[in-house]
């Protein structure tokens, strides 16, 4: 039998776009990938996109504006989440927790989720994950000294203490002492609840990979060590956003068989997207980071100080390993989509790939928390 004809550069990108992106052209622009519970709700007249730019020569892909109805739902339900069931923030954070636009977020990265139930799961989870990292790691009063004991407890009200009759009350009251705590516990009770048993122990693993990374960044802070860029990369894999586009599918209100989210190549698209996707942070959030106290990790720095480069050069050659990583994972997920041609696997290829360009999305437009250096 003859070797098929090897693909044009044009016909590889039109597969990946359908694979991953689903239908397009005339007569697709009502397909779902499910059936949406609530009706969708056409913007107002008067709704405006929303602004900011996208960094010169970054690859990626505009996304739609959210559903602005469903934007303000998840809105309105996660601060009453925050405040009136897990306490979360003092007043005078409210104008930074309103300035995360989380709705906005998460309305962009889960565009099959069924309902705005669906839409919470993720919601309560991102809040209470950047809680942690605010009070326990960054400019809300944390600090690398002690981080490992106060990760392990709150990793505790993720995946349970199991101890003695003795004990366990102490541990009880104990995700009840802080506001990370109070978010954690919470946030996964409902995940839970709407979860299979896999999806939860997934969820579990992949937070565990997220607290590594915080470790080892807080280890060079406490020693002010700068890593090589390989290990910088290398951090970034653990610290970085892979539990959230991992969640797809019980966002969406299906699953990813365990045997098949297991598959090693499986295993390098997620990783590949989480990289991919927090190189994105540390480019959106540059001038951020420069502008707080003290010394900020981010690619275009220690790019800048290992391979002495300007700092313009350095932001510029990191804009080009995230779009490295972008095409490989666009790659390798068109080929794990070729390999196991499941309707389940491929759904949620495409979650994965629209929480990639959501989190684009909110970057480019959150221009509350974000601007742009002057490079160009």
């Amino acid at each position: 039998m003859p070797a098929p004809e090897p693909s044009s550069p044009q016909s590889a990108s039109a597969d990946v776009e359908r694979i991953l992106r689903g239908p397009s052209g005339l007569g697709t622009a009502g397909l779902r990938l499910v059936r949406r519970e609530e009706p969708p709700t056409p913007p107002a007249p008067s709704a405006v996109p929303a602004e900011g730019d996208p960094i010169p020569g970054l690859y990626h892909h505009p996304v739609p504006e959210p559903d602005p109805v469903r934007v303000e739902e998840v809105g309105r339900r996660i601060k009453a989440w925050a405040l009136d069931e897990v306490d979360l923030y003092p007043e005078e954070w409210e104008e930074q927790f309103d300035g995360f636009s989380v709705g906005r977020y998460m309305v962009a990265c889960h565009p099959d989720a069924p309902t705005v139930d669906h839409l919470m799961l993720a919601t309560r989870l991102m809040v209470a994950e950047n809680a942690v990292d605010d009070c326990y790691c960054e400019d809300h009063g944390g600090s690398p000294i002690g981080l490992g004991g106060r990760l392990l407890l709150a990793h505790t009200a993720l995946d349970a203490l199991h101890t003695t009759q003795e004990y366990q009350p102490r541990w009880a009251e104990s995700l009840h002492s802080d506001a990370p705590r109070r978010a954690y516990r919470s946030a996964m009770e409902y995940f839970v609840r709407a979860s299979t048993p896999s999806q939860a122990d997934r969820f579990r693993h992949d937070m565990a990979r997220l607290h590594m990374g915080y470790l080892a960044e807080a280890a060079w802070a406490q020693t002010d060590h700068v890593p090589e860029v390989w290990e910088y990369l290398a951090m970034r894999q653990f610290n970085n956003f892979r539990p959230c586009p991992t969640i797809t599918d019980t966002v969406g209100g299906y699953e990813l068989p365990a045997d098949l989210h297991a598959q090693p190549a499986m295993q390098r698209v997620i990783a590949l997207a989480g990289n991919a996707t927090t190189i994105v942070n540390d480019l959106y959030s540059y001038t951020k980071e420069l502008a707080s106290p003290g010394r900020h990790l981010n690619l275009p720095v220690v790019i800048a100080e290992r391979e002495g480069r300007s700092e313009r050069d350095a932001y510029l050659k990191a804009v080009e390993v995230h779009n490295d990583l972008m095409h490989d994972f666009e790659a390798e997920a068109a080929a794990v989509a070729v390999a196991f041609p499941v309707p389940a696997l491929r759904r949620f290829l495409r979650g994965v790939a629209a929480w990639v360009d959501g989190n684009h999305y909110w970057h480019q437009t959150n221009t509350f928390r974000y601007s742009l250096p002057d490079f160009w």
